[in-house]
């Protein structure tokens, strides 16, 4: 029986060409600059599914590089007491914490933040 691997993209791989204006296409985009926190229009979701029936109080809609949106995470953890990730532009906080996170983003001048 032969096993399949998952296909990865390569990562290193050599490239040849005989245009001399040939350019590899890295695929590198600049993250965008943070926001100020008056103007993030952040929102806050309630989600159980996929999730084996526990809920997760999603933050969606930061914009700004992956470092800060780390650090909103880590600051919104710690003052609701659970824990959590930050994955896909998401920050996820476990348990119904939807009032708690709402409070502290509003008492930290994000002004444009509501629950959907």
């Amino acid at each position: 029986m032969a096993t399949s691997k998952k296909k990865q993209p390569l990562s290193n791989v050599f490239v040849f060409s005989t245009d001399p204006n040939f350019k590899l296409d890295t695929n590198d985009t600049p993250e965008a600059d943070t926001l100020p926190t008056t103007d993030q229009k952040l929102r806050i979701k309630l989600e159980t599914k996929q999730r084996g029936g526990k809920a997760v109080t999603l933050v969606l809609g930061f914009v700004g590089t992956t470092s800060d949106m780390e650090a909103l995470g880590k600051k919104i953890k710690n003052h609701c007491g659970t824990g959590g990730s930050v994955k896909d532009g998401e920050i996820l906080i476990q348990g119904d914490q939807r009032d708690k996170v709402l409070q502290w983003l509003l008492a930290n001048n994000y002004k444009q933040s509501k629950k959907i």
